[in-house]
């Protein structure tokens, strides 16, 4: 419909000059995809002005600790898409979202280390080989690692500079990982923000099913940000983003104390998770 609206082809115009090709395609597209959507809902001046307070109030609820941003992204499956139109390759783990609590300069632990870090929870134990489709380890890949501790918080919701749940670590010379964290618990998304209205609005639920976040990256492969699932989590099915997949989901068996796979003696309660990350090598590799 934008095509009766002559200021349509005046700013797709205006873009024709750019010195690159791929900001071209993308700035024209966006423009008519983006007009042709008002001109669909005939949208309203104050529904124009609701929008812009909207993305107003996300950019100044948004800082070094909080993203609304992605999790807007998230919310509206716009991650997700993005994640499936670069597609998985066959063997690898599959990719799901970066999510908003990622943190760049997160602590290093050591190879079999304490990545909770005083993270209320049930220790869990995880544990894998970092490799390639072809069954090629990668010893030296550097593996993220972070998660929500039992009351459904990440450590940067918390006020203060506490660093728990969270680290990143390298494989061993066998490609194994290792390492010693909290069993993960479903939580809402943060929802006491714009992105909160939106899922009220369309009477949406905000929970995310328990898991454990990875983002891992080796020299010659693609790096791969996924998380894994905890089976039998009753949100499986109506996760907030849109990001649960299948061959994602695996089994955190329950132990009653008992010597873990890494000597140590546990009492009580402890959890163990075993799974392989599979990286795809880069195009052209």
């Amino acid at each position: 419909m934008s095509e009766q609206y002559p200021v349509t082809e005046q700013v797709v115009a205006s873009f024709a000059n750019s010195k690159s090709d791929r900001y071209r395609e993308v700035m024209q597209s966006l423009v008519r995809h983006l007009h042709a959507f008002a001109a669909d809902v005939r949208l309203s001046q104050d529904e124009w002005d609701t929008a812009i307070d909207f993305l107003t109030r996300v950019g100044h609820i948004t800082d070094d600790r909080r993203q609304e941003f992605i999790l807007l992204s998230d919310v509206l499956g716009l991650s997700m898409l993005t994640v499936a139109i670069n597609a998985d390759t066959e063997g690898a783990t599959e990719s799901t979202v970066l999510g908003p609590f990622f943190v760049a300069d997160a602590p290093e632990i050591e190879l079999g280390g304490d990545l909770a870090q005083g993270a209320k929870g049930t220790p869990c134990y995880v544990s894998g080989v970092v490799r390639s489709a072809d069954g090629t380890t990668l010893p030296g890949a550097r593996i993220d690692a972070w998660e929500a501790d039992e009351d459904g918080f990440y450590d940067v919701q918390y006020t203060g500079d506490r660093t728990a749940g969270r680290g990143w670590l390298r494989a061993g010379p066998q490609g194994e990982y290792r390492f010693w964290s909290v069993l993960p618990s479903p939580y809402p998304i943060p929802h006491d923000g714009p992105v909160g209205e939106l899922l009220t609005a369309g009477q949406r639920g905000p929970m995310r099913p328990a898991h454990l976040h990875f983002k891992v990256a080796a020299p010659g492969y693609r790096p791969l940000v996924t998380h894994v699932f905890v089976k039998g989590d009753p949100y499986l099915g109506e996760d907030a983003v849109f990001g649960v997949r299948d061959g994602l989901i695996a089994d955190f068996a329950a132990h009653d104390g008992g010597t873990a796979p890494d000597g140590t003696e546990r009492a009580g309660r402890w959890a163990q998770l075993t799974f392989d990350l599979v990286l795809a090598p880069e195009e052209g590799k």
